[in-house]
């Protein structure tokens, strides 16, 4: 019985590992010109480290969100990342987006896309200094009906 106990706490403490590394706080988010509607939402056209796997989804699949690149410190990295949601929460003003991760990138946080940069810049003052402070979180893209993964 003691074993049984034993196993059970490690692989609860291995599942609250696990979640926890799925959000962040306190991360740097900038800003990137994508422009995902003058592209067509072609992942190709903007050269999106994602379209290797992505740029064949369909048109409602690559627009149902904004565009992010990833390179922040919890979660999937590279093409592992590709594809997924997170909900992201701008520190200061409490706005949130869900957006969609389709490049990397280098900057230790999130990149972006302008017009999602903007609509949680409520007060301003992202884009007076260039960036925000966000908070993330992995959350289901609800894809469902759409062609699920590569």
């Amino acid at each position: 019985m003691e074993r049984l106990v034993s196993i059970s706490v490690v692989f609860l403490a291995c599942l609250v590992a696990s979640a926890t590394a799925q959000s962040a706080s306190n991360v740097r988010a900038t800003y990137h010109y994508y422009y995902p509607e003058q592209n067509n939402w072609d992942l190709t056209a903007v050269s999106a480290f994602c379209s290797t796997w992505y740029a064949d989804k369909p048109l409602e699949w690559r627009s149902k969100y904004g565009w992010t690149a990833f390179c922040a410190p919890e979660g999937p990295q590279g093409e592992e990342a590709c594809g997924k949601c997170l909900k992201v929460t701008n520190t200061g003003t409490g706005a949130q987006a869900t957006v969609r991760i389709v490049d990397k990138c280098g900057n230790g946080g999130l990149d972006l896309d302008w017009n999602v940069f903007q609509q949680i810049d409520t007060d301003g003052k992202g884009y007076a200094q260039g960036y925000l402070i966000v908070n993330y979180e992995f959350v289901d893209c609800g894809d469902s009906t759409l062609v699920s993964s590569h």
